[in-house]
């Protein structure tokens, strides 16, 4: 559930990337930072142990315009890929807002997606989060690859539901922003009505609602650095990356929690 600090008049929604190993789901929050002005991003944090580099979250906290009085902050993170980090993959999950499920779009990972979205089904309902109403997107990455699994597929396999789906090119920017604006438009609206009661008014969609809401991403600021070509995880490249390195399921959970709250607190 969105943290909401009344003193500071901060409100931190949160956004969990989910899916399988290398489907591109650190590549999004990459992408979205490199290209995202700096006035409008916080620190890229990663969490991880001293043996894998996969074991962690990224946080991304990016200002997202206003509900009434309250500054909207978004909290993006990804869940490790490895369906063997299940506790931590857990514990990101909780308290979420939204989801966005990025799936590999190669045909022999399907069965990876189809894993993943159960253990994504599984672990919602640990957290009470019932999959059939929270705000979920699908992004279906990697469409400039041969040999794909077809989109229909995809939707009759994993989304019966119909929800927003984006086909992507992460490591190009092919539909990272599209993503993201598709998941802020099912969040705002619904943490508005969950924390403050309000719901849209007749005759306007949450799309017409959310347009001033989510203007920062709709027009998104150059980086300094866009002359620079984005580079994607494991190689060198400018991007700068808070780690955290953390020993225990224990030291995760807590350090969710910390800086969670942290960023809700010292957002201005």
């Amino acid at each position: 559930m969105a943290v909401v600090n009344f003193a500071t008049k901060n409100l931190a929604v949160k956004i969990v990337y989910y899916g399988p190993g290398l489907s591109g789901k650190t590549t999004n929050l990459r992408y979205i930072y490199f290209k995202l002005d700096p006035a409008y991003r916080g620190e890229l944090v990663c969490l991880e142990t001293d043996t894998e580099r996969t074991y962690f979250f990224d946080l991304l906290p990016i200002k997202a315009g206003m509900i009434g009085e309250f500054k909207v902050h978004f909290q993006l993170m990804t869940v490790p890929g490895q369906v063997f980090y299940e506790a931590s993959r857990k514990s990101v999950l909780k308290g979420t807002d939204g989801i966005i499920f990025v799936a590999d779009s190669q045909i022999p990972l399907l069965d990876a997606n189809l894993e993943n979205f159960d253990g994504l089904r599984r672990n919602c309902l640990q957290h009470d989060i019932d999959l059939n109403k929270i705000p979920l997107v699908f992004q279906y990455n990697k469409r400039d690859l041969n040999y794909l699994i077809p989109v229909e597929t995809f939707n009759n396999l994993l989304n019966p539901r119909k929800c927003p789906y984006v086909e992507a090119v992460a490591i190009n920017g092919v539909g990272v922003f599209e993503t993201l604006r598709e998941i802020s438009k099912l969040t705002v609206p619904a943490v508005r009505e969950k924390i403050f009661g309000e719901k849209p008014r007749e005759g306007k969609s949450h799309e017409d609602l959310n347009d001033r809401e989510i203007e920062n991403l709709k027009d998104v600021k150059p980086s300094p650095k866009d002359n620079v070509d984005f580079v994607p995880p494991g190689q060198a490249d400018p991007i700068q990356v808070t780690k955290i390195k953390v020993k225990s399921q224990k030291d995760i959970e807590e350090e969710l929690e910390k800086i969670s709250r942290s960023y809700s607190e010292k957002a201005k």
